[in-house]
């Protein structure tokens, strides 16, 4: 039990159980890591070590009495920073938010995790109003890549998946709009999940809300799964989530994949698939035909979308800076600005189009998963491999982005599926490669299982700091 910071959650509950470490000294050596490596990183906006510690002895005490209140008692946690947490000022990342305006109460996420044990250590970074797939906002400053610093860890859930990868906590929350889990888990070698649209309960409501999704960023499959187990517990506050089932996303973890039905789409016809990328994800598809899966190329039939992606998403970045002053707004990420601009000059009937198109997308694929039949899809996270922070590529304001690095994440948010990204291999660089697992609706416990066979042949390994 050396280096606690390295631990997963799973394995540090059995340790819990058999006293091999408490929790109190697992909190305060992650915030030791915290303290020692966000300088470098800036993955942490909120750090609480008060009340880590504080909470962290009340598990301890807890698991002392055999009186354990959830499956991750004691495990650390991280909060993306547009999640509620009681007490702390939910800022969005955006200098057009206040510091002053308290959260009253923990949102969804937060409490599901709070309820199970789960040690909320703060927030982690998100560019403004989490609306690109990198990590930087003028409010926060530039988040890191553990693996190169002078990369990106992605985005938008890239605070959470740079302080997984360094240590600094072994459970992180995320929220996917158009890749925001999958992107930085796949750029930073993590594992992240999005779920089927309304899995998770979540509030306040999303102008993104339709394609944008909680979930985990995690070191292993079974952490996702156990986090999952918490997060899709029922909250009336979100109208929209999917009923609770009660599943414990467990069960069936280490079935395998022989005798399942998985269609390959190489990505190659909606944009450029870096050599390095389609070699990885190759040698992955064959190592699932190893395992025993039928695995054939198909073609979903998809076509780019981007223009009515974009749509959904300036209209929602007009709604987030409906009530900025000028002034604050000058200080704003110049980009969500011109987002915003675009998305106040929408024609009413353009956004129901889009709406239009995104059902239509949503038919095409779950007919796609039902006449092959197929259990799941695997294709590239990404085309492109991690760059340098501050590089100017294409964001969501600009007509090119679907061009650019993220037209193999975002339609499964329009169309609603539940998707992964693990990670498949390193480029000659040491950058981490994301194979995506992507499956029709309801699909979580059929990707986790793939996920699983998959990693237990490839375990996520985690960058060297020092």
């Amino acid at each position: 039990m050396k280096d606690f910071v390295a631990l997963n959650a799973a394995d540090l509950v059995k340790a819990y159980g058999a006293g091999e470490v408490s929790p109190v000294e697992v909190t305060r050596a992650t915030l030791d890591q915290i303290h020692r490596y966000n300088d470098l990183l800036n993955a942490w906006v909120i750090v609480d070590d008060e009340g880590a510690v504080t909470a962290a002895e009340q598990s301890e005490d807890r698991w002392r009495r055999g009186e354990t209140i959830g499956a991750i008692d004691g495990v650390p946690v991280g909060i993306k920073e547009l999640f509620d947490v009681k007490g702390w000022p939910t800022r969005f990342s955006s200098p057009t938010t206040s510091p002053d305006h308290k959260a009253q109460a923990d949102g969804p996420v937060t409490a599901r995790m709070r309820e199970a044990g789960g040690i909320i250590l703060g927030k982690t970074a998100t560019p403004e109003f989490s609306w690109k797939g990198t990590t930087d906002s003028a409010l926060h400053g530039v988040t890191r890549n553990p693996w190169n610093t002078d990369m990106t860890p992605g985005g938008s859930s890239g605070g959470a998946s740079a302080a997984c990868a360094a240590g600094m906590g072994p459970l992180q929350t995320g929220t996917d709009a158009g890749g925001s889990i999958r992107i930085p888990a796949c750029f930073t070698g993590l594992y992240g999940l999005k779920t089927t649209q309304g899995r998770v309960p979540n509030v306040p409501i999303s102008p993104t809300y339709g394609v944008s999704q909680a979930g985990p960023i995690t070191r292993t499959v079974e952490d996702a799964a156990l986090m999952l187990n918490e997060l899709t517990k029922p909250d009336p506050r979100d109208p929209f989530a999917l009923e609770y089932t009660g599943r414990d996303w467990r069960v069936g973890l280490h079935d395998g994949v022989e005798g399942m039905r998985i269609a390959y789409f190489p990505g190659d016809r909606i944009i450029r698939i870096d050599p390095e990328v389609d070699a990885a994800v190759k040698a992955a598809v064959r190592e699932f035909e190893d395992m025993g899966a039928i695995v054939e190329e198909a073609d979903p039939g998809f076509e780019n979308i981007i223009d009515d992606f974009l749509t959904l998403w300036r209209t929602a970045a007009a709604v987030n800076l409906e009530h900025a002053r000028e002034e604050d707004l000058e200080k704003s990420d110049r980009g969500l600005v011109r987002a915003a601009t675009h998305g106040r000059k929408t024609m009413g009937t353009d956004y129901v189009k889009a709406l239009q198109t995104r059902a239509a997308l949503g038919q095409l694929i779950s007919q796609f998963f039902a006449n092959g039949p197929w259990d799941l899809m695997l294709m590239p996270t990404t085309p492109i491999v991690p760059f340098e922070v501050g590089q100017k590529i294409y964001a969501p304001d600009d007509p090119e982005y679907a061009k650019g690095w993220t037209p193999l994440t975002f339609p499964f948010n329009v169309a609603g599926n539940a998707a992964a990204s693990i990670p498949c291999g390193f480029t000659q660089s040491g950058l981490p490669i994301g194979l995506q697992i992507v499956g029709p609706w309801y699909s979580e416990a059929t990707i986790l299982r793939a996920s699983r066979a998959y990693e237990s042949r490839h375990p996520i390994v985690l960058p060297t700091l020092d």
